[in-house]
């Protein structure tokens, strides 16, 4: 986005300045978009919340939209689930459906049938449900520190 006469910058911070208004004055909101054919512009994951695993980004709500075309699944949050090996890879946390039966490896198998390698999911948990803030937003921080507690 381009910035001209909008924003001067932050008050008394020329750091958080510079990262985020570059030399010609355009703002970086590392906001993850594309453009259609009609010249429309889709905002589709913020840069900070992708995945890095093995070189590759990968955007947690592209997971998580295909998650929730499965039948038993209610609701659920992606994750970075950090790893020395790798980076990063998807863990997800899935809240199922009254009644489920359904497992990790039912999870796993779901997603690995219909994304590359590199997108899928590697762990699961279950839980009651995907704590969120006011305006619905997946409180992604939560769900790290509880995976990562456990290490």
């Amino acid at each position: 986005m381009f910035i001209n006469d909008v924003l001067a910058g932050y008050f008394s911070n020329p750091e958080a300045t510079a990262s985020t208004l570059d030399s010609t004055r355009w703002l970086r909101t590392r906001d993850l978009c594309y453009i259609d054919e009609d010249g429309f512009i889709f905002v589709v994951d913020r840069l900070k919340e992708l995945i890095k695993y093995k070189g590759y980004q990968v955007p947690p709500t592209e997971l998580e939209a295909l998650l929730l075309t499965h039948p038993e699944i209610d609701d659920c949050a992606v994750i970075p689930f950090p790893d020395k090996d790798v980076g990063q890879f998807p863990m997800a946390y899935v809240v199922r459906k009254n009644g489920s039966g359904l497992t990790e490896k039912g999870v796993m198998d779901f997603v690995s049938k219909q994304v590359a390698p590199y997108k899928r999911i590697r762990r699961v948990a279950f839980i009651g449900s995907v704590p969120k803030n006011p305006s619905g937003k997946i409180l992604r921080k939560d769900l790290i520190q509880l995976a990562t507690s456990k290490l």
